[in-house]
Formats: C-alpha cells, structure tokens, sequence
C-alpha cells in the first residue's frame, strides 16, 4: 500500500511536468521588445502575438516595449524578463553577457525569408545626393550604436567604401528608433540615415512616408532575422513549450516585422555573420 501511495504521487509530479509549463505553477511570463519603433506602436503591432502566446501557453504574457536596446539586455540579464524580441546585435550581445539563446525567428511576409536588409537612404529633394560620396560634409543619422541595420551593418559598409563617418561627415547623431531615422530624412534634420528595409517598407504602408519621398544611396547583403530567445535559466519544460507556441503560430503582424508568415527554429550560431561583422567595425 505504502508502495501503491508513492507511486500515484511519483506518477502525479511527472504528470505535472510534462503537461503543464513546470511542475512549478507560474502565473505569467513576461516578454520585451527593442524599441524598433515608437514604443506604444510597437507594443500595439505586438498584441496580437502575444495575445496568442497567453492562449497556447495557458498563462498570461505580459509584454513591454524598453527604452532603448541595452534596457532589455540589463532585463534579461537581471531575470526581470523570460522571453525578448531582441535585434541580431543586441542578441549577440545579450548572448555574451545576459546568458541568453536564440530560439525562433520570423519569416516576414515582405521577405519571405528569414533575413532582411539595412539600408542608407536620403531625401530626393537633395538633388546633389545620388551615392555615398555625395555624403561627404553631410549630416548622417544612425539608430543606435547596439542596432544591426541601424548602425553595426552600415558602418561596415561605409568603411567598405573608404568612409570613416566622424571624419567625413558633418554631424553624426543617434535617433534611437528606425521611424525616428525615416522622419529625420523626410523632415530634412539630416541628409541620410540608416533604416532597416522592412520598417521603411512598413512605414510606408502606413502614410508615414511616400516612396517618392525618399532614394535609397546603398542596400546591404541579407541580414539574418531578429531573434525570439530566452534566458538559459528556464526549466526546460518552460522552453519546449515556449517554443511549441511560437512554431504553432501562423500570419500574424507583429511589431516592426510586420506581417510574419510563421517562426521557425534558430540557434546562436545563425548569427555568427553578425559577430564578423561587430568584428569589422572595430578595426
């Protein structure tokens, strides 16, 4: 009897593990996103997804947009967040230092894979820009010295094209956001500025900006997407379940990605290329 009793409890705690997230009961998971875009726009874009994640996970989702790329870093890091929508850069950095592991990414419905492109783009007012060389004396707009294609890739390919940006030219700012970056142009605040295809593409769908308004000066090699990941620390019952939801969800528009087709299985050493790259604005 006493071997019937330990048994019915032994088979009960497996029971727990492999249905639920954990035998630990959770009440929630909390997720945050790079402020690609206006914070409130982003978190809006978002909703759905995470609406869908608090479906199949059987718990609540709680997501929230940070102030800037390292916030969300610093959040894994300190284990105030379970899941992050983080930029490949950000990632590689959060990977070094917040103990963190990409998952999933998205296959965006503008590319219909998995990657994406940065761009340097200028107002086709300025009839006297039409190449990275008509930039010299100019003012130039980056995202953020932790975005991907709003700093780490077109950096690269500005010292690719002999072009060392505080010395050549006028001014360099930081906008923090790639919509910022888009209306810094349009708005003739600066001459060029980085963007990420997709959120221009985006941008303009929504009446930010006209495709008239503005010329594309240089488009980089694919970019591998931005990853979905979580903090190692996870139960592993958590991340298989965790990850389940995410491959299970199918078109859905979410944050500056867009409409995105599916997510389907990444690891860290897709964004290797990215770890070069970091490498090469460094030399």
């Amino acid at each position: 009897m006493l071997f019937n009793k330990f048994f019915a409890q032994t088979t009960l705690a497996a029971s727990l593990c492999i249905s639920g997230l954990s035998a630990r009961a959770r009440d929630d998971f909390k997720m945050a996103l790079i402020p690609a875009e206006d914070s409130r726009a982003m978190l809006k874009q978002s909703q759905v997804l995470i609406d869908q994640l608090s479906e199949k996970l059987g718990v609540k989702v709680e997501g929230f947009v940070a102030t800037d790329y390292n916030g969300v870093i610093e959040a894994l890091r300190a284990g105030h967040v379970d899941i992050a929508y983080l930029g490949p850069f950000s990632y590689v950095k959060a990977a070094e230092i917040a103990d963190v592991e990409a998952f999933a990414v998205a296959e965006t419905a503008s590319a219909g894979s998995v990657a994406y492109h940065s761009q340097i783009i200028a107002s086709t007012s300025a009839k006297d820009i039409n190449d990275l060389k008509d930039l010299q004396g100019k003012n130039f707009a980056f995202v953020s010295p932790t975005s991907t294609s709003g700093y780490i890739v077109p950096m690269v390919g500005l010292k690719k094209a002999g072009i060392e940006p505080r010395e050549y030219f006028q001014n360099v700012i930081y906008t923090g956001a790639h919509d910022a970056n888009i209306l810094a142009v349009k708005n003739n605040r600066v001459d060029a500025a980085t963007v990420a295809d997709r959120i221009i593409d985006s941008a303009v769908a929504k009446g930010m900006i006209s495709k008239d308004e503005y010329k594309v000066l240089w488009r980089s090699d694919s970019i591998p997407e931005s990853p979905m990941v979580w903090r190692k620390a996870l139960p592993e019952a958590d991340k298989q379940k965790i990850k389940e939801a995410f491959l299970a969800i199918k078109g859905v528009e979410f944050g500056d990605q867009g409409m995105v087709n599916r997510y389907v299985e990444t690891n860290d050493k897709a964004y290797d290329p990215v770890r070069e790259a970091t490498a090469l604005t460094k030399e």
